[in-house]
């Protein structure tokens, strides 16, 4: 898979399906990331980041979404298990975060029911909590402001 990004044309692929085939589609491919070797949930973390910022925002939206919504439906485990994938991965190299849209990825996640915010709000937040000072640190430069304030970080 060296040199190609299958998961990020798999997301670009899936931001520009309607909801009732990307809904289920994306589900399956989220509980698949829980088969993968730590590698390839890296490799597909990575594409992921690498693809986000390249879809146009309305699709990103709408895929975005989706997944956010569809992680409040996962047990807690597996909703810190990606998100800890994702804070980790941005951690180690914050420059993947500036590239996206962090306000308009603010905007969807407030548009969430606010059952829906509050649970990932929470898993957010113990995660960001439980990273060492160093990884903290850069994920807290990299989170706008208004995020915190709504994350409660």
């Amino acid at each position: 898979m060296v040199g190609e990004n299958f998961a990020g044309n798999i997301i670009i692929n899936l931001a520009n399906l309607p909801d009732f085939l990307r809904n289920p589609i994306l589900k399956k491919r989220m509980m698949e990331f829980f088969s993968l070797s730590e590698d390839e949930r890296k490799e597909v973390i990575n594409n992921a980041l690498e693809a986000g910022p390249t879809i146009p925002f309305p699709n990103f939206s709408k895929l975005f979404k989706t997944w956010l919504k569809i992680l409040t439906t996962l047990s807690e485990e597996q909703r810190d298990g990606l998100f800890s994938a994702y804070i980790i991965e941005i951690a180690q190299s914050p420059h993947k975060l500036i590239t996206f849209n962090v306000d308009g990825i603010l905007e969807i996640f407030l548009m969430l029911e606010k059952n829906e915010k509050e649970i990932l709000a929470n898993t957010i937040k113990k995660i960001i909590n439980n990273l060492d000072e160093s990884s903290k640190r850069k994920i807290m430069m990299v989170v706008p402001d208004n995020a915190k304030k709504h994350l409660n970080i």
